[in-house]
């Protein structure tokens, strides 16, 4: 049961952003532009980001969402569980390696990232915008991990949840739909 009072069938995130809409405007903004704005990296890379700092926090909501999503966007499921398995050994190129490992140094704290990532990020092609980026994504999710399970929200066990969450974050982004969520009501997670 969440902390505070939530709309029941807004699991998640997106309970907490449709119960501060004021506050939730500019983080969508940032997680928009970060996850689906232009990059060099793919949406499923900036994904695999998320998912990777979620697991290691131990976010449930978010690992299980944002995997869903780097699945729908990557084509196929063995990439992301692999990442989240081991990065050394994940079908990814060696720069994701090194900025995936960014991203859990990142997750641990900010003074766990250090010189030796960064020139292994670089010398596999890193951009320096692929490293601010990748920092960026990853400190934003340990703030969406801490925010949704700090107020205990609500985590659906029905994997088609996530299923359908992912299809709207990878059709819609993250920004609020604009006839909101009341559509949802009809299928309340379980």
């Amino acid at each position: 049961m969440p902390y505070i009072t939530l709309e029941p069938h807004l699991p998640g995130i997106t309970g907490l952003l449709e119960y501060r809409k004021d506050s939730a405007q500019p983080i969508r903004e940032l997680t928009q532009f970060l996850l689906r704005g232009p990059s060099s990296l793919s949406e499923g890379e900036r994904e695999l980001i998320a998912s990777i700092v979620s697991s290691g926090n131990e976010c449930r909501f978010c690992t299980t969402a944002h995997t869903a999503a780097a699945n729908l966007l990557l084509g196929e499921n063995e990439t992301s569980a692999r990442v989240l398995e081991d990065i050394a050994t994940a079908p990814v190129s060696n720069k994701m390696k090194a900025l995936l490992t960014i991203a859990a140094q990142v997750r641990e704290s900010g003074k766990q990232v250090t010189g030796d990532a960064i020139a292994a990020a670089k010398l596999a092609g890193a951009t320096d915008i692929e490293i601010h980026d990748t920092v960026l994504i990853a400190a934003l999710f340990c703030l969406y991990n801490r925010y949704v399970d700090g107020l205990n929200t609500f985590t659906p066990a029905d994997p088609q949840y996530y299923v359908n969450l992912a299809d709207r974050i990878v059709h819609h982004g993250y920004t609020r739909l604009p006839e909101g969520y009341d559509h949802l009501k009809k299928t309340i997670p379980s």
